[in-house]
């Protein structure tokens, strides 16, 4: 994403983003956030990554996730705070559904080890 932001000359860009973390976002199921069915989604999108500062509200990355068969499909990127900016030729990241699945249980497993 920072290099899209980047190229594209949007400003700011780069190291704005950081991962969805855990002590600073509580989703109730990870497998229901990455799958779009999260308490945090708003209309069709779901936070993806969060501000470099871990604060979900500062400066989130939205993404549509949409299941479809054997694939994940993350498209529709949105910054909520820059309203113009345009990610349509960002995307779309598709995902072996397995897989997929496979890395959310691990997350699940991990954070609740942690918690």
């Amino acid at each position: 994403i920072d290099t899209f932001e980047i190229c594209a000359g949007m400003q700011p860009a780069g190291d704005a983003y950081g991962g969805l973390v855990p002590r600073f976002v509580r989703f109730e199921s990870a497998m229901d956030h990455f799958h779009g069915s999260s308490p945090l989604t708003t209309g069709q999108k779901t936070p993806v990554l969060a501000c470099s500062c871990g604060e979900l509200g500062c400066w989130p990355l939205l993404a549509r996730i949409s299941l479809t068969g054997d694939l994940v499909v993350w498209d529709c990127f949105e910054q909520p705070y820059r309203t113009t900016r345009d990610y349509t030729a960002f995307g779309p990241f598709l995902f072996d559904r397995n897989q997929y699945d496979k890395a959310v249980q691990g997350l699940s497993t991990a954070i609740a080890a942690h918690e």
